[in-house]
């Protein structure tokens, strides 16, 4: 959207919050970069100039707004709608890759030469993926500088930089201010308010970091099926509904966290308590994509109030999300657990795999006690433990099987035909499994369940075609965000979630 200039000049002018994340401003005369929405007088059309990304901006020069904070924009939704190159390497750069494995890693990851990344996203964002991973250290910097009483030096090896000098400078440089003055600007009221937070960067011993963090997103937002949905299907132990928020446990890539998410109007208000602080942006990254924060809900209702027979769904509850995960293997498990039962007995089953192989975890604010077990533990137990018919656990130990061994890998950059196609190959997976996996596992917006009970039943006392191949066909018209209709079907009728293999 960049290269249109008319079109973000209007957005500038008309400060559209709807655009924050697609693009950036640059103001040539102050060597400032804000986000569309930004309150102050718009500059001169003449004085602007636009970038794909916050690091783009970074690497020619400008420095971050101080009114608007363009740094804390929700993130692009074409990186959750695309499984090319570019969107794939943006989700792993979100996760915390480059950081980790460097650009050698994320090119690994990806099956490219590093080269071939580097150019296309050069070419897309205006930035090399080590440019991109400094402007999310960057932003973490400031998170932890402005919510947390910590030192600097911790800060800056949670946030991932190297030396104390670069973390300076690389704040200096993006923010036109030292991590001190930083901490200084804040009213003293809330200095005083911030959570402590215990050293636990590397070998730090101490107990868990509690952040409290406002997650941003795209207006309009339905929290009613996207929390809904999630509380429903909640595992015990390692899933609850406490007090207004949901709460899970995280394995992360140093320590294992819990996230505390409540829906606030403007905002979703996050408690994230955390082994070791360098997995904040990891574990950032995975709420708002569990969340689907960075949707873009006005597109994607525009889009299906094409549709005669959804028009009043859209208008009667706008900006509905689809809930996500924060482990794509941990999903798969579940739908197979699921399948041919009800919710409750599908909850069941997980539970006892949590009480028998989770990794166990202190929850002094709830009732979590588990991780949720890896592939490999699961791929451990004995078949003939689980309590369901033995196709059933023929189809659950070819899986753990696979994502065990890392024949099937389900990450944040997985090709999503290579995914599914992987998928229909497992003895026991069906059209529905895979395409519920690929919606809430891979995240394709495109993803759609016309075998699905719920979603026949929404047809029929709709009007809809009833019959999965008609359906698929009138469908097409919702197309690519087949499975935000999902979520408008399912909430015709209060049925409750049924795993159903097809």
């Amino acid at each position: 959207m960049h290269t249109d200039t008319e079109r973000c000049v209007r957005a500038v002018r008309s400060k559209d919050a709807r655009f924050d994340g697609w693009f950036f401003t640059a103001v040539l005369t102050t060597r400032i970069y804000c986000r569309p929405s930004c309150p102050v007088v718009p500059p001169k059309p003449e004085n602007m100039t636009f970038y794909p990304s916050a690091a783009a901006c970074q690497q020619a020069g400008f420095r971050a707004c101080k009114r608007c904070r363009p740094d804390t924009s929700p993130g692009s939704p074409e990186w959750n709608q695309r499984a090319d190159l570019v969107a794939r390497a943006m989700r792993l750069i979100g996760d915390g890759i480059v950081d980790r494995e460097g650009v050698p890693g994320l090119a690994a990851r990806l099956g490219y030469s590093t080269r071939q990344i580097e150019r296309q996203l050069l070419a897309e964002l205006g930035a090399g993926p080590l440019a991109l991973a400094r402007a999310q250290r960057a932003q973490t910097a400031r998170l932890l500088v402005e919510t947390t009483a910590l030192p600097m030096t911790e800060i800056a090896f949670a946030a991932g930089f190297s030396s104390i000098r670069t973390f300076n400078d690389t704040v200096r440089e993006v923010f036109a201010l030292s991590p001190s003055a930083l901490r200084d600007r804040l009213p003293k009221a809330r200095t005083d308010a911030r959570p402590s937070g215990t050293s636990t960067v590397g070998a730090a011993v101490g107990a868990p970091a509690a952040l409290n963090l406002r997650l941003p997103f795209r207006a309009p937002l339905n929290p009613d099926n996207l929390f809904g949905h999630l509380a429903a299907t909640a595992v015990p132990g390692v899933e609850e509904w406490r007090d207004g928020a949901y709460r899970r446990t995280l394995r992360l890539p140093y320590a294992h966290g819990i996230a505390a998410l409540t829906p606030k109007p403007d905002h979703i208000a996050c408690r994230l308590t955390l082994g070791d602080l360098r997995d904040l942006p990891v574990a950032i990254s995975r709420c708002r994509r569990m969340l689907d924060l960075d949707a873009d809900p006005v597109a994607v209702d525009e889009q299906l109030r094409t549709d005669p027979v959804l028009a009043p769904l859209v208008a009667k509850a706008p900006g509905r999300r689809v809930p996500r995960t924060v482990d794509e293997a941990e999903f798969a498990v579940r739908a197979v657990l699921g399948q041919q039962v009800s919710t409750a007995a599908a909850r069941t089953h997980a539970a006892r795999l949590v009480t028998a192989y989770g990794d166990p975890v202190d929850d002094p604010e709830g009732g979590l006690t588990h991780l949720f077990p890896t592939p490999q533990a699961l791929a451990a137990l004995d078949p003939e433990s689980l309590a369901m018919p033995r196709t059933r656990r023929t189809t659950f130990t070819n899986l753990v099987d696979q994502l065990a061994d890392g024949t099937l890998h389900l990450g944040v950059e997985s090709d999503w035909p290579e995914a599914r196609a992987r998928l229909l190959a497992l003895p026991g997976f069906g059209p529905w499994t895979v395409d519920v996996i690929a919606m809430r596992a891979l995240g394709d917006p495109d993803a759609f369940l016309p075998t699905d009970l719920g979603i026949r039943r929404a047809a029929q006392e709709l009007g809809l075609p009833s019959t999965p191949a008609a359906l698929t066909a009138r469908a097409a018209a919702w197309r690519p965000w087949r499975a935000y209709a999902v979520q408008y079907l399912w909430a015709t009728d209060s049925h409750p979630i049924n795993f159903l293999p097809v």
